[in-house]
């Protein structure tokens, strides 16, 4: 029989960069690939589904989502374009309240549409808050997504 508290005292003394987990939200939406790409990458666009912004898709960009402010949060998350492959990925570091992380979207080209894969990784063990509220945020995001793809502003 194996020891379970064993087993996770040999987790915790791993890596800690090793230990860090990724959130992933994938969808097939029934839109090509260009239309995708402008809600990912079109500063007005992004701002209907995601947050106000000043993206621009070019690698090495610095931008801020701006969201309204709350208790203890600004309402500002920092973020730098780290991959632009248009119409393939698109890649940002993510940065708010005590959480360096990457979002990456990579989307492939699937039967009646394009599939739409996100993945946001870089939450330590000791944000377990932050990624309950990311996998929220990014729910409710791919929702609003949906609606401005399907509403034509795309």
């Amino acid at each position: 029989m194996s020891n379970p508290a064993a087993l996770s005292n040999t987790a915790e003394g791993s890596n800690p960069t090793e230990s860090t987990r990724t959130l992933v939200i994938e969808r097939v939406f029934p839109h090509p690939p260009e239309k995708l790409w402008r809600a990912l990458t079109e500063s007005p666009l992004l701002a209907q589904w995601l947050m106000n912004n000043d993206f621009e898709p070019a690698v090495g960009r610095r931008f801020q989502f701006r969201a309204d402010p709350v208790p203890n949060w600004n309402g500002v998350i920092d973020c730098e374009v780290l991959i632009v492959d248009p119409l393939k990925q698109l890649s940002y570091s993510w940065s708010s309240l005590g959480l360096d992380s990457v979002v990456l979207f990579t989307l492939t080209p699937a039967e009646g549409g394009t599939h739409l894969r996100m993945e946001h990784s870089g939450f330590r063990p000791d944000q377990e808050m932050a990624y309950k509220g990311a996998n929220y945020g990014w729910q409710k995001f791919f929702g609003s997504l949906e609606r401005v793809l399907g509403g034509g502003a795309a």
